[in-house]
């Protein structure tokens, strides 16, 4: 990931990434059947989302290294679960196939953007 005049999380392109794909999920889980409410819908809202808000903490963390990598840790254990919870939803008919491949590529981006920070997270430290 390039670093460009980065002043706050929302300007990560990974934020970004991770942001939208968890509104098109948002958006597509609702059509997932009632029963799912409580489950899959809820699992795969909430870790989507969770993406997002580790990064945001991450970000806040920039000041020692070892918190920082360990919220990056979390962002990519939950990119890891969405995808998985996008593999379920698939198999059970509720996503698309190919909308199923598109989300599970966009993840496979994030979460090499995730892995790219954290083998670098000496260049994204704040100086002290």
């Amino acid at each position: 990931m390039v670093k460009e005049l980065v002043r706050k999380h929302q300007d990560l392109e990974i934020y970004k990434m991770a942001f939208d794909t968890a509104m098109q999920i948002f958006e597509l889980s609702k059509k997932f059947p009632v029963e799912e409410r409580y489950s899959l819908t809820d699992q795969i809202r909430r870790s989507s989302r969770s993406v997002c808000a580790n990064l945001a903490e991450a970000w806040r963390k920039r000041r020692y290294e070892a918190a920082f990598v360990a919220k990056l840790n979390d962002c990519e254990s939950e990119a890891a679960e969405t995808q998985t919870w996008i593999e379920f939803s698939v198999k059970c008919g509720y996503l698309n196939v190919e909308i199923g491949r598109e989300l599970y590529g966009t993840y496979n981006q994030i979460l090499s953007g995730l892995v790219n920070m954290i083998n670098h997270s000496e260049s994204w430290l704040m100086k002290h």
